[in-house]
């Protein structure tokens, strides 16, 4: 079953006639209301596509609800928008989502992305991994992840970027290569958006923050052994 919130009512109706063609099971939303009522009431669905500019609450508040409930945070959500601004990009991917299509969209291509993030959540739901590197761990399967015995609190970014760190020691990725495997090569933002999120994750890391590395004029790598003069 795929959600589709969209306050557009042609627009709604020919993204929910295309799916059912293609064969998904669909329900369409025209705000929030009745979205959340459906949520509470019926089985969850595959995936979500959420328009941004809604009535009432908008979407990347629905969007920030869905991932705060450890029930909904795993389910795939699909942004939509007219404005395409790379500020929204970064909103919705920092908050979970899992790809973005900015409208006028074509069918064929909404079918294509829906099929490719379907693929990517199921395989990585059906694998668990199990992380770690001195006093930091990481599970993949219920997202948790700890410095020394404590939990702490990532976005989906920041866990899917440390995860790539952590199942690579002592890869030296490049920006442009965490941007592509993290953020996906259809997201338009520039390297700039890594290091901020390189260094947020180095704060929240505290004492373990220390084990990513900035290789001068290169990228990152992660290494328990660390060098400050590599800052």
């Amino acid at each position: 079953m795929i959600y589709c919130v969209e306050d557009d009512d042609d627009i709604r109706e020919l993204v929910l006639y295309t799916l059912r063609i293609a064969g998904f099971e669909v329900q369409g939303f025209s705000s929030s209301k009745p979205f959340w009522e459906m949520l509470s009431e019926a089985p969850l669905p595959e995936l979500i596509l959420l328009d941004i500019m809604l009535p009432e609450e908008d979407g990347l508040s629905i969007l920030k609800r869905l991932r705060s409930f450890s029930a909904m945070k795993e389910i795939p959500v699909i942004m939509t928008t007219a404005k395409g601004t790379e500020f929204d990009k970064v909103n919705g991917l920092d908050l979970g989502a899992d790809d973005y299509l900015v409208k006028p969209f074509g069918m064929m291509e909404m079918i294509s992305r829906i099929k490719a993030v379907l693929r990517r959540t199921q395989a990585s739901q059906s694998q668990e991994v199990a992380l770690r590197l001195g006093q930091l761990t990481l599970n993949s399967r219920n997202h948790i992840v700890t410095v020394e015995g404590q939990r702490i609190d990532l976005t989906r970014k920041e866990f899917d970027l440390l995860f790539l760190l952590m199942r690579n020691p002592s890869r030296v990725f490049t920006r442009q290569e965490l941007l592509d495997m993290v953020w996906g090569d259809d997201v338009l933002l520039e390297t700039r958006t890594v290091d901020v999120h390189i260094g947020t994750l180095r704060t929240k890391l505290g004492t373990c923050g220390s084990y990513i590395q900035t290789v001068r004029g290169v990228g990152y790598r992660m290494e328990e052994a660390y060098d400050q003069k590599n800052l």
